[in-house]
């Protein structure tokens, strides 16, 4: 229902979630200051923390890790300071949203797909795992924010990627990975009357216990509502500008006025939803939902697939284009008017394009497009559509490969264009902490002294 932006950040969910204090049993001392960085102390179970989350992601250091982490904590304390200098804020929703995204994932990961496997892993409800992260969501955000304020827009030209490209050792031109482009096909199967009708009357039912007082509307979230990121919260979406929702959702949302009062049935393209009013603040609004999404039976799924095969031979046997067919009968919006051709968009950068990784691909369909060769048009297939999580029947046709290979100036120009600005980035940001260290108090404790440091500067000498 939301149009999800995400963010990287560090969270040490693992031993933050799990409440335990941290004793190291060499030195006989459950914590101390390792770092001072202005007003805030960095400490040795911060430290700790960090290292055990970077070894449960898997993630390699150049370096010894107590030296590498402790000073990454104190350039996210640098920025986190100036972000409260500039008054850089980020809002509750992206901070909720932020949170549900790690949620999510660690359900998956820890729990095996279920919350309430979570709970128990960690002796936790829903509620205190989400809490435990919030702030190291809001900082996380917030120094993003602060970096693209500092960066600014970074612009290079052709000439300046060129001489990047020749001045590189030949053993430091990036690999480029395999990139497709795919066309896609999609038909939605009929879902008949009575299911559609049924879905209405549980909405209604679930209304109906509300307004009588006999269940607390964000119970009945909680226990049937198919928005899992949502359920988990009692139905609460967080505060959402109407761009940032379904266009039908928006109108019947930022129509209520009684939060006590349940929306009429709701129609939109995820499925159906019955709404509550928590809070209106200005231009933004905060509700609690339950969506239901009407069940494909397996045998409108099986003639939808047939459709679709007796599609795919037609074109085959040249009666008609891929592109033709794209659009005029595919139900996938999103490429039906770009002749069924799947489009990239890198949510950290916004750039867009036709080129896919195959594990950027929607799983269903790097799964077909792995067997196929340029050109081919692949049998029928059923997929779980990322956007609304509804069952439809597709077919694709890979129209480019490029085998992975050692970058070049003529065929991957934007991925070195993109490493170019990346560079730029970086070197503004070096010499903002450069500059930063000389006007902020540093004080390391001595047995953390000895390192070679990222950014020289730290330890200042008499």
């Amino acid at each position: 229902m939301r149009k999800f932006i995400n963010f990287r950040f560090i969270v040490t969910l693992v031993l933050a979630v799990m409440g335990n204090v941290v004793i190291y049993a060499q030195d006989n001392v459950i914590d101390e200051v390792v770092w001072v960085v202005g007003d805030e102390a960095i400490l040795k179970s911060d430290v700790e923390e960090a290292r055990m989350d970077a070894l449960y992601r898997g993630r390699p250091f150049n370096g010894d890790p107590y030296c590498i982490i402790p000073e990454e904590l104190a350039v996210q304390k640098l920025l986190l300071n100036q972000a409260k200098l500039d008054s850089i804020e980020v809002s509750e929703s992206e901070v909720i949203q932020q949170v549900d995204m790690m949620v999510n994932m660690y359900v998956e990961e820890v729990g095996g797909g279920s919350m309430e496997k979570l709970e128990e892993y960690f002796n936790k409800s829903a509620t205190q795992i989400r809490e435990t992260l919030r702030e190291n969501a809001r900082d996380g955000l917030t120094v993003q924010r602060m970096k693209s304020q500092l960066v600014g827009e970074v612009k290079v030209t052709p000439a300046e990627v060129r001489r990047y490209f020749k001045d590189l050792p030949q053993d430091s031109i990036p690999y480029v990975p395999t990139q497709v482009e795919v066309q896609i096909i999609v038909l939605k199967p009929k879902i008949p009357m009575s299911e559609i009708e049924n879905v209405k009357s549980r909405l209604r039912d679930y209304a109906d216990r509300v307004t009588k007082g006999e269940t607390e509307f964000s119970t009945l979230a909680l226990m049937y509502s198919e928005d899992k990121s949502s359920a988990i919260r009692g139905g609460e979406v967080g505060f959402m500008g109407r761009g940032m929702l379904d266009p039908a959702y928006a109108n019947v949302a930022f129509s209520l006025q009684d939060p006590k009062k349940v929306s009429k049935i709701v129609e939109s393209e995820f499925g159906f939803h019955i709404i509550q009013l928590i809070e209106k603040r200005g231009d933004r609004v905060n509700t609690r939902h339950i969506l239901l999404r009407p069940k494909v039976s397996e045998e409108e799924l099986t003639k939808t697939c047939a459709r679709l095969d007796s599609i795919a031979d037609d074109i085959r046997n040249n009666k008609f284009t891929f592109d033709d067919a794209a659009a005029v009968l595919s139900q996938d919006k999103d490429t039906r008017n770009n002749h069924g051709l799947m489009v990239n968009v890198n949510e950290n950068t916004g750039v867009t394009t036709s080129r896919f990784e195959m594990q950027d691909l929607p799983q269903d369909v790097a799964k077909m497009v792995d067997q196929m060769n340029v050109g081919e048009v692949s049998k029928a297939f059923t997929m779980v559509s990322e956007k609304d999580g509804k069952e439809v029947c597709a077919i694709v046709k890979l129209k480019s490969k490029i085998n992975g290979h050692k970058a070049t100036i003529s065929e991957d120009y934007q991925a070195l264009k993109s490493i170019v600005e990346e560079k730029r980035k970086e070197e503004i940001i070096h010499k903002w902490i450069l500059q930063k260290q000389k006007q902020t108090y540093v004080r390391i404790n001595p047995k953390w002294q000895k390192c070679e440091f990222k950014y020289p500067g730290w330890i200042k000498r008499d």
